[in-house]
């Protein structure tokens, strides 16, 4: 068996491809026209149609409707479940603390508790909202919200 030698070595088969020299002869393949065929707006130099262009035609994109909205709020905004905040053992919670436990990402900035699940002990938001019916059942079992 023959170690590999440096000098030997070679890319794989069909791995480098040599580029295409233009106007170089009927022998090349790409002489006189240089692969652009015969007069148009695209055998020319600095011949080009903008993407999207229909020949003057309304494009497509601009035919249909304009369709939804993505609320760059919503990216920094989640929720959490009065189950999952049951199941935080501090009793003062606050933005920091959720993102401790993985309740929430770490690009969120605002939270907002809702009602799913039941909470049996009394806790303290702080810097978090909370929908109508979480806020009842917080209260209910003691707690306190200061938005």
């Amino acid at each position: 068996m023959s170690t590999m030698q440096l000098n030997t070595l070679t890319p794989a088969e069909g791995e480098k491809f040599s580029r295409k020299r233009v106007g170089r002869g009927i022998g090349s393949g790409f002489g006189k026209t240089c692969g652009r065929g015969h007069k148009g707006q695209k055998s020319r130099s600095g011949g080009f149609s903008k993407i999207g262009f229909e020949g003057g035609q309304m494009p497509l994109q601009r035919r249909l409707p304009k369709v939804g909205f993505s609320s760059r709020v919503s990216i920094t905004t989640s929720q959490v479940t009065l189950s999952e905040i049951n199941k935080l053992e501090e009793t003062d919670i606050n933005i920091e603390v959720l993102k401790k436990h993985n309740l929430i990402t770490k690009n969120i900035l605002r939270v907002k508790v809702i009602l799913s699940g039941e909470i049996t002990r009394a806790v303290k938001l702080t810097g978090i909202k909370a929908t109508k019916g979480a806020k009842a059942a917080i209260e209910a079992a003691k707690g306190s919200i200061i938005e």
